[in-house]
């Protein structure tokens, strides 16, 4: 078992809080179902980052939720398919905190600085949840195929977002360089191996420390900017 404290909002344990209401409730069903739902997912990447995937079982989960192992088969036929809705779940909050903060960057903000606010959201946001980052970064690999496969697709939409951000950046820096699709696949490979191995480290909550580095990284392949002294990170 890993030596591991919850901490993030993505994950959730119930030992010690009231369950949902037994028989007839108040609550109407679909309300109770949506309860039952979140707990899941939450008890879910809490588990499943103490115990890591292979050693995390139901019985954990739903012990965690404080839900019936029936209401568990409710919503989801295995734990690889509650596993894989827990960490889209994560994903498309991660995703969403990335997009918002680059939408509210300042009308007189510059490109650079546009860069910097999504990448620093990026590392903020697993900062705050170091559950999900451990399990989306540690675990999702060794969960099988499927999971994998999201993995990358992760990898790829956060390529395309790279993409986006420069090819509408050329149009005001036309001397920075075009660059094939593979160096923003590069970037955001690269990217991810650098925050894997700080969360496989324990050092999860310094992530935002890698915000100076990460956006020198950008800018040296997508704006051709040298690497000076005065812009090493600190």
């Amino acid at each position: 078992m890993r030596d591991f404290i919850q901490e993030g909002t993505l994950s959730g344990i119930h030992i010690g809080k009231p369950g949902l209401p037994r028989g007839r409730s108040r609550l109407p069903a679909p309300d109770v179902q949506a309860s039952q739902r979140v707990r899941l997912l939450r008890a879910t990447v809490a588990v499943i980052a103490e115990k890591g995937y292979p050693a995390a079982s139901i019985s954990d989960i739903v012990r965690q939720a404080k839900v019936s192992r029936a209401a568990f088969y409710l919503h989801f036929r295995s734990r690889e398919e509650c596993f894989l809705a827990a960490t889209r779940r994560g994903g498309r909050l991660l995703y969403d905190s990335v997009m918002r903060a680059a939408h509210e960057a300042p009308a007189n903000a510059d490109d650079e600085e546009v860069l910097r606010l999504g990448l620093r959201a990026f590392l903020r946001f697993l900062a705050d949840e170091p559950e999900f980052a451990r399990v989306f970064y540690i675990d999702m690999p060794a969960a099988g195929p499927t999971a994998v496969e999201r993995l990358q697709d992760a990898g790829f939409r956060f390529a395309e977002l790279n993409a986006k951000w420069h090819r509408r950046a050329r149009t005001r820096h036309p001397e920075w360089p075009a660059v094939p699709d593979e160096a923003y696949q590069a970037l955001a490979g690269g990217t991810a191996e650098l925050i894997r191995s700080w969360v496989s480290a324990g050092k999860t909550e310094a992530l935002p420390e890698l915000e100076d580095t990460v956006v020198a990284i950008h800018l040296a392949v997508l704006a051709a900017r040298p690497w000076t002294v005065a812009s090493l990170p600190r």
